[in-house]
């Protein structure tokens, strides 16, 4: 793309402001993604009964639009990224309560509501568009007097967790709860009060285990992996160790015929067997040049929302991407969920279009007085 300095297009504009590092990080992503997606995806289609192209051809379909999503959202402002994010989160709630009338049951989770040409999972939309809402309520908060900005965004997230919950998502809960805590403390919350969050929710969790089946059995299968529920934590351990260092080849590992998730949260371990340890390391080098990059362009940041709100994304980014890399190790229970771009989801891959372009958006180079 070339473009004069002195072009004041929209595109020219972007291009100048944009961060094209972070920009080149994230579409390295995506061609691993379409990569692994060709490797894994066939395996698995072929052994639940369909034509082995069934997945690729989805993913290869919601790549342009999430794509498209991703670029659009990147050319707006701050303040228009704040208003599609609180539209965003208005229909996403609404949708997350109907999932308890009309969702789809997979798995034992009402996760999912069912359209005629797509099943879509709000909860992976309310997500980044909480995170923007729950920034500038913050920011309410500080910048005008007497508004009760921090205990909105308090009822707020009670309300997602107890719906995630409901579903159950645990996973989902715990990275919205990690989101928010991470912003209300960039936004002053005082350290203790961010212990005392910390036990209240370790409480949450042994409650989770006590009373709900679901964690329980995940927790369990964890400590115990011999165990039935550990078969696809063992067999992804074994694709790491078939893989070595430089890994078997592209399409030529074995893990993936009969692995039940290979092309979604086990996506990884296939990449161990068939690219090998030296290319997981370069992906987890993306991931956190994606996250380092972020908050190295937040440094000179002025605007607090600008600030809480890309924080909030880069956090939830990173931990998601850490969360399903550390599940496929066995270094803690397994989530459910996605590796970002390079896993199987429709709902997921748009979500994460959105919130990239937002993060692209905000931390797009602005003159003074520009980040409303």
């Amino acid at each position: 793309m070339r473009f004069a300095r002195i072009d004041q297009s929209p595109v020219a504009r972007w291009w100048w402001t944009v961060d094209r590092w972070s920009l080149a990080a994230l579409f390295i992503l995506i061609g691993f993604g379409v990569i692994m997606s060709l490797a894994a995806s066939p395996a698995v289609a072929e052994r639940i009964g369909y034509d082995g192209m069934h997945f690729v051809r989805r993913y290869l379909a919601v790549l342009p639009v999430t794509i498209g999503v991703m670029w659009l959202i990147s050319l707006q402002t701050p303040r228009t990224v704040r208003r599609i994010a609180v539209i965003g989160f208005a229909i996403s709630m609404v949708l997350l309560a109907l999932t308890f009338v009309v969702g789809t049951d997979i798995k034992g989770a009402r996760r999912w509501i069912d359209f005629p040409l797509v099943a879509l999972q709000p909860s992976e939309f309310v997500k980044p568009c909480f995170a923007i809402v729950a920034a500038w309520l913050f920011c309410e908060q500080k910048e005008r007097r007497g508004f009760p900005g921090n205990l909105i965004a308090g009822a707020l997230l009670l309300l997602i967790v107890g719906m995630l919950i409901g579903q159950p998502d645990v996973g989902m809960a715990v990275i919205v709860t990690a989101v928010w805590l991470g912003q209300f403390y960039l936004a002053g919350l005082r350290l203790y009060w961010l212990v005392l969050f910390g036990l209240g929710s370790a409480g949450g969790m042994f409650a989770a285990y006590e009373w709900s089946a679901h964690v329980r059995v995940r927790i369990d299968h964890f400590f115990a992996p011999v165990a039935d529920g550990g078969y696809q934590v063992n067999r992804s351990l074994e694709a790491f160790a078939n893989g070595g260092l430089w890994g078997r080849g592209p399409g030529e590992g074995t893990i993936k015929y009969v692995l039940p998730d290979a092309h979604a949260d086990f996506v990884f371990a296939v990449a161990g067997e068939e690219l090998g340890l030296v290319v997981c390391l370069v992906l987890v080098g993306l991931f956190t040049f994606v996250v380092l990059r972020g908050f190295a362009r937040l440094r000179q940041e002025n605007s607090l929302f600008v600030l809480l709100s890309a924080a909030g994304l880069l956090i939830q980014f990173g931990l998601q991407a850490v969360i399903n890399m550390a599940s496929t190790l066995h270094l803690m229970p397994t989530k459910g969920m996605t590796l970002p771009f390079l896993s199987y989801g429709g709902s997921s891959m748009l979500s994460l279009g959105l919130a990239m372009g937002m993060l692209l958006a905000l931390t797009r180079r602005r003159l003074a007085g520009s980040a409303l």
